[in-house]
């Protein structure tokens, strides 16, 4: 079962041409499909498709959308910076941020939202995660 399937990502926008422009302008992609009749956009990232689609309910969430997965944290921090991106500072019981980044024991993650209000997670793995992820990635995991 499901050994043909592919995954996607969804994420929804308000202003698919604002969304586009945040997409090329932050993340410095461009769609690889646009699909005419709805407008939906569609982002390559790593291995993962993104579909961004419009609607009304765009940045009601209040939980990570997405999730971005890099070796260095601090490099590309920097960069979407540059780019404008300000961090989401938090103070929960469990989750404390020190200039936009969590230390979870193994893990370094750091939360900003996009142009549509959906909030982005990007996170430095353990080594160990690493290794399971692209194990699953290539299918020599099981």
């Amino acid at each position: 079962m499901f050994e043909n399937l592919m995954a996607t990502a969804v994420l929804p926008a308000a202003d698919l041409d604002r969304a586009r422009r945040w997409w090329h302008d932050v993340l410095g992609r461009d769609p690889v499909y646009a699909e005419s009749e709805s407008g939906s956009l569609f982002y390559a990232i790593g291995d993962m498709t993104v579909l961004v689609y419009r609607t009304d309910f765009a940045g009601t969430a209040q939980n990570t959308a997405f999730n971005l997965v890099t070796d260095d944290l601090d490099r590309d921090t920097t960069a979407l910076r540059t780019n404008g991106v300000v961090f989401h500072d938090y103070d929960l019981p469990g989750l404390k941020t020190v200039d936009g980044v969590a230390d979870l024991g193994g893990l370094r993650s750091a939360w900003f939202s996009d142009s549509e209000g959906n909030i982005i997670a990007i996170g430095e793995p353990a080594p160990e995660m690493v290794e399971m992820m692209t194990k699953r990635s290539t299918g020599t995991a099981g």
